[in-house]
């Protein structure tokens, strides 16, 4: 079975998981937020000496692919793609939501999975899944308000959210058809997805790839010291 190394850094907590097949071999999160320039590598050294592997041991290396923190997603990816060009190993691109979304159909039955990253104020990053975790909405940017869900609350449907920006929704919208899970990014969920990634062979190129920022960063100018 593939021993596959999975990085996060889609939003402000980072983690890092070696994995053997979908059997999980270390798995290490970071307790600082947005720290991943500090403190990825050192996480991804932990894992490997938990496991008592080295990296020439892995068979591929993946990342999540974002929607999310610009710098964040930028961070994790440099250091993968650094690593699969020293080691010569494949780069697996692992769909942030996606990932999210299947790990909370683990826990909760509902008719939707709705994974939720936080973005700016009352916004949110989103996809929408049903049960059979075919993807009915695709990835984009939803701002919350009181009208959110109202279609599917009116069908009676029950919807299950994961993500740090399904708290959003809390502040506006409640309903005992929201199931919100504990669900958050984290890269053990990458696990699934990687695996069929790497049987699939469905790799990604060094050279070019980029994550899925969805939006460019917000950058903003310093204000003048008089």
């Amino acid at each position: 079975m593939a021993i596959i190394l999975n990085i996060e850094t889609a939003t402000d907590i980072g983690s890092v998981c070696l994995s053997e097949g979908k059997k999980i071999l270390a798995n290490i999160e970071c307790a600082t937020p947005f720290s991943h320039s500090k403190e990825t590598t050192l996480m991804i050294e932990s894992c490997l000496e938990k496991a008592g592997l080295t990296l020439e041991d892995l068979d591929a290396i993946a990342i999540s692919r974002g929607p999310g923190s610009y710098t964040s997603l930028r961070i994790g990816t440099s250091i993968a793609k650094g690593m699969c060009y020293a080691l010569e190993k494949p780069l697996i691109a692992v769909d942030t939501l996606e990932s999210m979304a299947l790990a909370a159909k683990k826990v909760a039955k509902g008719d939707y999975y709705v994974p939720m990253i936080d973005a700016r104020r009352m916004e949110v990053y989103t996809a929408f899944y049903n049960e059979q975790m075919i993807c009915e909405q695709e990835t984009h940017a939803l701002i919350m308000d009181e009208n959110t869900f109202q279609t599917e609350l009116a069908a009676k449907k029950t919807i299950v959210f994961a993500g740090n920006g399904a708290e959003k929704l809390k502040k506006v919208v409640d309903s005992s058809q929201f199931i919100f899970t504990s669900i958050r990014c984290a890269a053990e969920h990458l696990v699934p997805l990687a695996v069929k990634a790497y049987e699939s062979e469905l790799f990604e190129s060094v050279a070019y790839f980029e994550p899925d920022y969805l939006k460019p960063p917000n950058i903003t100018t310093p204000k003048k010291v008089l």
